[in-house]
């Protein structure tokens, strides 16, 4: 949006300057984007008066110049053909800088004649493409700024031209005047009144408007009056400075109008000739083929239920964003039909994209126009056509009414402190919305028909935030609500789940951050992809499913980088996944995983592929951190995308689950095209049970005096009985003396026969109160030996 700081203030009484006005947009919202400042480059131009002219001694074309200056007389050299004494010029001093030719004025000598600045044209001054002589001013005092001089005399070639960005929500800013009230509300100035009596028509109008009962929807009120007699031509300068210095093409003074009116009050117009209207106008949707060719000299053919603006003839105007060619006006024009109308701003939208056409009218009933404004904008343009192109107006045509956009809020000036976080005072609060066009009654501010962005309460704090200001907010520090050390703010499991991921970090993991939702397929296979978990609106087809497990993500991301060609990783992640779509029906889960080699190849080859202890490893190293027990069990049953037989559940008890760690099934890395083996870990920080005792002290650390005891055992036991059985059992044996139990000899054949192996173990006693006795230990070895016996049926080897 693109406005001249004259324009401007024909509806804002203002003394700001330029630097104010900018600062104070950009705060209220309507953030400037640049600012065309003519005046800025021609500050230190000055007026002179040339008091002799002689001709150079060694050039025809030269003269040389007595100039009379602020300074006093300046010698100047100069080459323009109307360079005389008695005219009154533009004088560039040495150290100015002129931007039309890029240089700054030195003192200098041409053909040995000294020269002591400059008289500048047009073009020197980037103030037209005139050059054929210097600049002849009619009036003016010796040493008077020339920027002073074009603002009493010329004021359009120093106007400073702002342009600013309007968000969607704010289309009353698509109007000069919209723009002057937020500023008079901010206080920079005060509104103008702009108010115009309705025209009294001498005549009925020949031509009427209906509006198809299946399209009062997208047009409810349509104004309209014939103005017979008119005469076009170019428009008044004034109108033409304005629209140049906005980027528009004048064209002539009628189509000028509905421009100047669409950017001054954000009121798009249309004006038929009415000599070529064939009978009457109707507002209609289209049946879908009929052409029409616009006034961006393109044609068009509408789609079916697009609306339209139709005569006897034909489709005449695509209605709310271009008329047509046929019905145009030209210079030879004596007779329009003036069109204002209100269009829904949804169904210009769809017509708009769907036949690629961008117009200034489009933009605005797209956005939204006011439509209590329809009939005052038809008066508006009849006013300025009567006064600049004559003719006799018509009464007013009006098919429809005028929708209803009434509404109210509640101004709660307690609660807008509050939210706002500043002191601003009750009556400086409703002073505020008045002087944006709300109208108060009582606590309930009535919304102006120009703002369709105001749809609730909120919208009255955030018009009172903008006008007060937010760079007016103070930082204040929060109050304490205790006393003394706070408490944490952190719940034992947010402690947990940032304790999980450094520990992962720190052991060398990279983390990942996966998207909660995953295909369907991969879903499945672990466990999930059922109707309770799949999204009603997915973003994509393989985000169709909530995660029912974190290693899908973590899967999926091994699978790129292998594709890419890292073969070696360590990936983890901590996030929620879900059994179901209800509340509750997710649990924090941390997962790792590990593919490839422990480390790059060396000749010594340190380097080997990862196992399943290194990651039972990892487990147990998070598991300690976030403070799950020492002591705990090893068991198989996990689900089925583990490796039935490399894997294990790390349990405190059968039902006391608190993590996962194994091989992944082949079966699940094949599906998701990982080249394996592939390593992983699953933990639930939610099952680790609290510590009994919730304060930050730690226990005191206990460590025996008295001397630890190992004993070796050899069991006889079949074939297929899994070590981690006879390990689990030989704890049993007494869970206050034994401290560790671990395998450390395997035996298959000679004379054990088939079907039968030998495991050996140390067990390892540590005594806390007194030293043991030779009894003692053999009390332990026995049980350990009964507890054996009773659960893996083996037999103490001989």
């Amino acid at each position: 949006m693109k406005f001249t700081l004259s324009w401007l203030k024909d509806h804002l009484d203002t003394t700001a300057s330029i630097d104010e006005i900018t600062y104070a947009l950009t705060d209220l919202g309507l953030e400037v984007e640049g600012v065309e400042n003519p005046a800025a480059k021609l500050a230190d131009f000055t007026l002179g008066y040339v008091q002799s002219a002689e001709k150079h001694p060694d050039a025809d074309r030269l003269n040389v110049c007595q100039v009379e200056t602020d300074e006093g007389v300046m010698q100047i050299i100069c080459g323009a053909p109307n360079a005389r004494a008695g005219i009154t010029v533009v004088v560039a001093k040495p150290g100015v800088y002129v931007p039309g030719i890029d240089t700054t004025i030195g003192v200098g000598k041409i053909r040995g004649v000294e020269s002591f600045g400059m008289m500048a044209s047009e073009r020197e001054m980037e103030l037209s493409e005139e050059h054929d002589g210097i600049i002849e001013l009619p009036s003016g005092k010796v040493g008077e700024r020339f920027i002073d001089w074009l603002a009493e005399n010329d004021p359009a070639k120093v106007d400073p031209v702002i342009e600013i960005a309007i968000t969607p929500n704010r289309p009353d800013a698509l109007g000069v005047r919209g723009i002057a009230r937020d500023l008079a509300a901010r206080g920079l100035g005060k509104l103008k009144p702009r108010d115009c009596d309705a025209v009294e028509g001498s005549f009925a109008s020949p031509i009427s408007v209906s509006i198809d009962d299946d399209t009062l929807d997208g047009c409810p009120v349509f104004y309209g009056r014939l103005i017979k007699g008119v005469k076009n031509g170019p428009s008044p300068k004034w109108l033409q400075d304005r629209l140049r210095a906005i980027g528009l093409r004048p064209i002539s003074f009628l189509v000028d109008v509905t421009n100047f009116f669409t950017f001054d009050r954000n009121r798009p117009l249309h004006v038929f000739d009415a000599d070529k209207v064939a009978g009457n106008l109707r507002v209609h949707r289209a049946k879908g083929g009929e052409e029409i060719a616009a006034l961006d000299e393109k044609t068009y053919t509408l789609q079916e239920g697009q609306m339209a603006i139709s005569d006897d003839s034909g489709v005449e105007s695509i209605a709310g964003i271009m008329g047509g060619e046929a019905t145009g006006v030209t210079e030879e024009t004596v007779n329009v039909f003036v069109e204002s109308a209100y269009w829904d701003p949804v169904q210009i939208a769809y017509t708009g994209r769907a036949l690629k056409i961008n117009s200034d009218a489009r933009y605005r009933f797209e956005r939204g126009v006011d439509p209590a404004f329809t009939p005052e904008g038809l008066e508006l343009a009849t006013h300025m056509i009567l006064d600049h192109a004559g003719g006799e107006a018509s009464e007013v045509v009006v098919a429809g009414q005028v929708p209803d956009t009434s509404r109210a809020y509640k101004l709660d000036a307690a609660r807008v402190q509050s939210l706002v976080g500043m002191t601003i005072p009750e009556s400086d609060q409703r002073e505020t919305l008045t002087a944006l066009g709300f109208q108060l009654d009582g606590d309930m501010a009535q919304v102006p028909s120009w703002r369709p962005d105001v749809q609730g309460e909120a919208d009255l704090v955030e018009e009172v935030a903008r006008i007060a200001s937010l760079t007016q907010l103070e930082g204040k520090p929060l109050p304490r609500l205790t006393t003394g050390v706070p408490r944490p703010v952190l719940s034992p499991m947010q402690r947990r789940v940032v304790t999980a991921r450094r520990t992962a970090a720190a052991l060398g993991y990279n983390e990942c951050v996966s998207y909660s939702f995953i295909d369907q397929a991969s879903a499945a296979l672990f466990g999930g992809g059922t109707d309770a978990t799949r999204l009603e609106n997915p973003i994509s087809s393989d985000m169709s499913h909530m995660r029912p497990d974190l290693l899908p993500g973590l899967l999926q991301a091994a699978a790129r980088n292998q594709a890419r060609g890292f073969a070696d990783m360590a990936l983890f992640e901590v996030g929620p996944a879900f059994s179901g779509g209800e509340p509750g029906e997710e649990q924090v889960m941390v997962s790792g995983l590990l593919v490839g080699r422990t480390g790059p190849r060396d000749v010594h080859g340190a380097a080997r592929a990862v196992d399943v202890y290194d990651v039972k490893a990892d487990a147990e190293a998070v598991l300690a951190a976030i403070g799950a027990p020492a002591k705990v069990q090893i068991l198989r049953g996990a689900d089925e995308w583990w490796h039935p037989g490399r894997h294990g559940k790390i349990c405190l008890g059968p039902k006391k689950v608190l993590g996962v760690f194994g091989e992944v099934h082949p079966r699940v890395l094949a599906a998701m095209d990982v080249k394996g083996p592939a390593m992983a870990f699953t933990l639930y920080p939610a099952e680790v049970p609290l510590p009994r005792k919730s304060g930050a002290t730690r226990p005191a650390l206990q460590i025996s005096d008295l001397q630890a005891v190992e004993r070796d055992f050899a069991f006889v036991v079949d074939a297929d009985v899994e070590a981690l059985a006879l390990v689990n059992a030989a704890k049993g044996a007494d869970k206050t003396l034994i401290e560790d139990v671990r395998v450390f000899d395997e035996f298959i054949g000679g004379s054990l026969g088939e079907g039968k192996k030998s495991l050996a173990i140390t067990v390892r006693l540590q005594p806390s109160d007194k030293t043991l006795k030779d009894a003692d230990i053999e009390a332990v070895g026995a049980k350990v030996v009964e507890k054996v016996t009773k659960a893996t049926g083996g037999v103490l080897r001989g």
